[in-house]
């Protein structure tokens, strides 16, 4: 069975997004379910599919008992964090599409900054599978382990870090249009990202995503029905995973320029019927800068060792650009919330509503982190 056109996106909600949100994740959760149900025009009786992220805390029973929604037909979680951004709404819309249930909801929520901070060991804490070899030599942060895939790509295409100052220097201007944006009325220079301070070579910390705490929620149902309901719907046109054949542990690999995401590109595409020419806004994962030059990459709209100059160039900044990305400011000026964010953005822009409209933007494409696995979405007005 093929997905396209067969589910649509119809509401979306999101919270507040801050450093230190003061509230429970259940609390964040419920906020940003019941906008995005309050902006689909549903009630919360009609919510009968629920997904989630594996690394969310908030355990469905939870959301039940604390929103009200009488029975959920179809439950389940996709694992990892900023991989499986797309993978949570193919699992809702695959839940749609087969008739497990009617109306699903997807959402992320975390306290990211004030909470619990991804990403890092703890003294005392047992190193399991692949991280057992490299935690203990003291690889224990995203940025140490994906700063090689950027020193790497240094090294075998000569993209530079003014190159990756320019991709971070175009998404905070694009979150200075976005006032949710954490990063609002902060716009900062070339300059400013070549003087801040090394976290882990080559990444720089503005090339780093933020941590914030918050909340984002999706709500998929039917096409037929989505017609019928108070917002324009976004209509999936394809979804897409890929793992590779060496993602334990992320480094261990034969080679640090080879991302799985190309994998996932092509079941994207084929399944969509379009090509990269076809996308007019891009939503690519951006824990770190230099991931926007390999997503470009990765996802066709540039050849291997051509997205520095790419970016160099103005061609993903709003509004001349011909590939705007991350028109919210991403998870590096908006907020990072696992993604879930540049789901919401992909489907403002198709309904006409963001605060970087492309003009008469058709199709878009949302990217998950490009290296471990890799998972992808192309939606349509």
């Amino acid at each position: 069975m093929n997905l396209k056109d067969e589910v649509a996106i119809v509401g979306i909600g999101q919270t507040e997004f801050s450093r230190g949100s003061g509230r429970t994740e259940l609390d964040l959760a419920c906020e940003a379910i019941s906008a995005a149900i309050e902006d689909a025009g549903l009630d919360v009786g009609e919510i009968d599919g629920l997904t989630k992220y594996e690394m969310d805390g908030t355990l469905e029973i939870s959301l039940v008992s604390a929103l009200g929604i009488p029975n959920l037909r179809y439950f389940g979680q996709v694992g990892y964090g900023g991989s499986g951004q797309s993978s949570v709404v193919q699992m809702a819309a695959m839940g749609v599409a087969t008739g497990q249930c009617d109306v699903a909801v997807c959402y992320r929520a975390m306290n990211g900054r004030s909470g619990l901070r991804l990403g890092l060991s703890r003294a005392g804490e047992r190193a399991v599978g692949a991280f057992a070899y490299t935690d203990p030599f003291g690889m224990v942060s995203m940025a140490q382990r994906l700063g090689m895939f950027a020193r790497r790509h240094m090294i075998e295409y000569g993209s530079t870090e003014e190159q990756f100052g320019h991709a971070a220097v175009t998404l905070r201007d694009h979150a200075q249009h976005n006032p949710k944006a954490i990063m609002y009325g902060r716009p900062i220079t070339l300059e400013d990202h070549q003087e801040s301070r090394m976290i882990a070579d080559p990444l720089r910390l503005l090339d780093c995503c933020l941590e914030s705490d918050g909340a984002v929620a999706l709500v998929l149902t039917r096409a037929d029905r989505a017609k019928t309901l108070r917002r324009k719907p976004v209509y999936i046109m394809s979804t897409a995973q890929a793992t590779g054949p060496h993602a334990d542990g992320i480094v261990f690999r034969p080679s640090l320029a080879v991302a799985e995401s190309p994998l996932a590109a092509r079941d994207l595409y084929a399944r969509a019927g379009v090509g990269p020419g076809d996308v007019d806004v891009a939503m690519l994962y951006d824990h770190f800068t230099p991931f926007i030059l390999i997503g470009l990459e990765s996802f066709g709209f540039c050849g291997p060792g051509e997205a520095g100059p790419f970016v160099e160039e103005g061609n993903i900044r709003w509004p001349h650009g011909p590939l705007p990305v991350n028109t919210h400011g991403g998870s590096h000026s908006e907020a990072y919330v696992h993604g879930l964010t540049h789901v919401a953005e992909a489907v403002r822009q198709l309904r006409g509503t963001s605060t970087a409209q492309v003009d008469d933007a058709e199709i878009a494409l949302v990217g998950s982190s490009v290296n471990q696995v890799s998972s992808a979405l192309i939606l349509r007005r």
